[in-house]
């Protein structure tokens, strides 16, 4: 296929989910031609507005936000930012003229693929879950292709209209061979001989995750005596964990290490010959290319509870175990320590995750977003 030069728009944001796909389409698109002119639209205040900039491309913030789950009053202010960001888009749209817009999910896709599919302007939608959140149901009426990362998304858009791609991930999540095991062993200071978890909660962590680990470090590690833990805290509890870590002396020893965020995660899954995880979108499609055991922990502060959909569809085909955020207090750790010494089911999971991979979903991506454009 000839790629011509041409312009387009990525919006969305919110998290590392959201953010980490949606550079990846811009790199494909950069290696299809690398005259193509490429503009972010994001959401004033998270994250995406620092990471994309450091990933060396210029983005736009709008003023929407998202709709609270519990009563407040940011809710009513919401439908004037919406109509805000509308306009905002609108602007935006007319000032960069794209040959194509495309959303990736999160609160600034919505008003920036609205304004362009009311102007004409092609748009492709990047559904990364198993279950299709309502903006996306919306607006992928109008879209021009909707690219999927899970069979039976018919129930949610136009038939016709959908190619499963899969979810793009960092090109450099693979899975781990001798050379990168001993790299990551020493990178993180841990012992070959022993036993390694890897706890994550997505890029903004996870109260959950925390304090069932911290439980159990109360408990006195019961079932991790030769354990190693790689444990992502997030920043926004990196404080409170410092302060209970300070109070565990045990813990100061090798055997625990905590990060507020992980950015060498090729390494980090290297390590680890278990991940506990949340089951957002892209989480389980790095552990599929990673080829990883793993246990999920669905986070229920998502819409539509999609985060249990994923990690059913993998459960399903014994690619994975769960437990459920009620549960993880109690059971989290002990399953993860009687998983991570039980070499027989982590083969097994790692053999039937391993063929749920799409490794090359931007690639995927870039192809339909240039048959859109004829």
């Amino acid at each position: 296929m000839e790629y011509r030069k041409i312009k387009a728009i990525i919006s969305g944001g919110g998290t590392g989910g959201h953010i980490f796909p949606a550079l990846s389409i811009a790199e494909k698109l950069r290696e299809a031609n690398p005259d193509n002119e490429i503009l972010f639209v994001g959401a004033e205040g998270r994250m995406e507005m620092e990471k994309v900039p450091a990933a060396g491309y210029r983005i736009i913030g709008l003023p929407v936000a998202g709709l609270r789950r519990s009563l407040s009053i940011s809710n009513l202010a919401l439908p004037f930012k919406v109509l805000k960001s509308v306009r905002m888009a609108g602007k935006v749209l007319g000032s960069f003229r794209p040959d194509i817009a495309i959303g990736v999910g999160g609160y600034a896709s919505a008003p920036l693929l609205w304004a362009a599919s009311r102007r004409g302007i092609p748009t492709l939608i990047q559904e990364q879950n198993s279950f299709a959140g309502l903006a996306n149901r919306i607006l992928g009426k109008r879209a021009g292709c909707i690219c999927t990362a899970y069979d039976g998304m018919e129930r949610f858009f136009p038939a016709d209209r959908i190619v499963l791609t899969g979810n793009p991930i960092r090109k450099d999540i693979v899975p781990a061979d001798d050379g990168m095991r001993r790299a990551a062993m020493e990178f993180y200071g841990l012992d070959p001989q022993k036993r390694h978890i890897f706890i994550v909660g997505g890029s903004l962590g996870s109260r959950t995750l925390n304090r069932s680990v911290m439980g159990w470090i109360e408990a006195g590690c019961p079932g991790g005596e030769d354990v190693e833990i790689i444990w992502q805290c997030g920043k926004y509890y990196k404080a409170e964990t410092d302060k209970f870590m300070e109070g565990h002396d045990r813990c100061r020893k090798p055997e625990i290490r905590h990060y507020s965020f992980i950015a060498r995660m090729d390494l980090a899954y290297a390590a680890a010959d278990v991940v506990v995880s949340r089951s957002g979108a892209s989480s389980v499609s790095e552990l599929c290319a990673a080829h990883k055991a793993v246990i999920f922990v669905p986070s229920p502060n998502v819409t539509e509870d999609h985060q249990t959909h994923n990690a059913m569809a993998l459960v399903g085909k014994g690619a994975a175990l769960m437990v459920t955020d009620a549960e993880a207090p109690e059971k989290l750790m002990k399953t993860a320590c009687s998983l991570v010494h039980s070499p027989d089911r982590i083969a097994s999971l790692e053999k039937n995750i391993a063929p749920l991979a799409m490794t090359d979903a931007a690639g995927a991506i870039v192809d339909n977003i240039y048959k859109l454009l004829g």
